[in-house]
């Protein structure tokens, strides 16, 4: 049981207990929601994943099966271990499914009005003792949790992509968000096996307030010609983050392009972050097969060209005047700024 230490009015100590945690509810079966419920179905949790398309579904928990076959082989869980975490994970698109949970963590995309629209259909069928959780990287938790009908049992859980690899979470606690959820949240995060930073509901929180001018200055020092893709990698992973094994242009390949530009800052004003190299020379990016386009015309040869099929080797020195003039660094009195 854990339990938590308060002062009473009266000034002698007394036991609250925190909220339990024997079901977690997952809204979102991508990326982010799989993962989540790959980590809490490991650490002996029930859970219920949950979306629109049940297509999706079989593709998260063939994804789940295959990650923790990875798992195993590296000998950091056993066949026993996946096989009962793999038969606590429930999928449906039933809203009702969500009734016997404690926890809800909902990881849509990240647009503030999707993710209001999914907590009116999900609150009719929570318990009143049930929690809710944002995977959100950097929506206003005192907005999300004011949608709801339980602001006080609201509360920011933005885990880190792949969620059963990286070890951080960052809680971030909205204005109304209750003591009891805050610290049921971060007992959670433990039991997980997560480290937590503790944030408040500021823009871009702690973690994007960092890492989005980080992968920014990444950028423009590739199309600026100042290093290679593996010279500007092999120079940020190195001094500080070595253990993590990835540097932070083969991270904005999965991350910056499609994710970016979704950061937002106060009454839902956009960070702005770098422009996109196919943006500027090339046209929008369209879809996934562009991911890499960035890195392609910068160099990288890792990269696929989507037509040629194979890695193509460009000129890493480029740095036209439509890019030099196109650079925008977030302003500092924009992440001064509160909701």
């Amino acid at each position: 049981m854990n339990i938590e230490v308060k002062p009473s009015a009266a000034g002698a100590p007394q036991l609250a207990e925190l909220p339990a945690i024997a079901q977690v509810g997952v809204i979102g079966a991508g990326q982010m929601g799989n993962g989540i419920a790959h980590v809490c179905a490991l650490a002996g949790l029930p859970v219920v994943m949950l979306d629109v398309k049940q297509d999706a579904l079989d593709k998260a928990l063939a994804t789940i099966v295959k990650n923790m076959d990875r798992q195993v082989h590296r000998g950091l869980v056993t066949e026993d271990d996946k096989v009962a975490a793999i038969a606590r994970i429930t999928n449906s698109t039933d809203y009702g499914a969500f009734g016997d949970a404690d926890l809800i963590i909902e990881a849509a995309t990240e647009k503030e009005d999707v993710k209001r629209a999914i907590f009116k259909l999900a609150l009719p069928h929570l318990k009143p003792s049930c929690m809710i959780a944002s995977n959100t990287s950097s929506i206003s938790i005192t907005r999300l949790g004011a949608s709801t009908d339980r602001p006080e049992k609201f509360v920011g859980m933005h885990f880190m992509n792949p969620v059963p690899v990286m070890k951080l979470v960052e809680v971030i606690r909205g204005i109304a968000t209750g003591e009891p959820t805050f610290n049921a949240v971060l007992a959670l995060a433990g039991r997980l096996g997560k480290i937590t930073a503790v944030s408040e509901d500021f823009p871009a929180f702690i973690v994007n307030r960092i890492l989005v001018p980080m992968m920014n200055e990444a950028v423009y020092a590739l199309y600026e010609g100042v290093g290679s893709v593996p010279a500007i990698d092999m120079a940020r992973r190195q001094p500080s983050d070595g253990s993590a094994g990835i540097g932070r242009l083969h991270w904005s390949r999965h991350l910056f392009v499609d994710h970016a530009g979704a950061v937002r800052g106060p009454g839902g004003q956009q960070i702005p972050a770098v422009p996109a190299v196919g943006e500027v020379c090339r046209g929008r990016l369209a879809g996934p097969e562009d991911r890499s386009r960035l890195l392609r015309l910068h160099g990288d040869p890792a990269a696929p060209d989507p037509v040629a099929g194979t890695g193509s080797r460009r000129d890493t020195k480029h740095a036209c005047a439509s890019c030099r003039q196109s650079r925008t660094l977030i302003p500092p009195h924009i992440i001064r700024q509160t909701h």
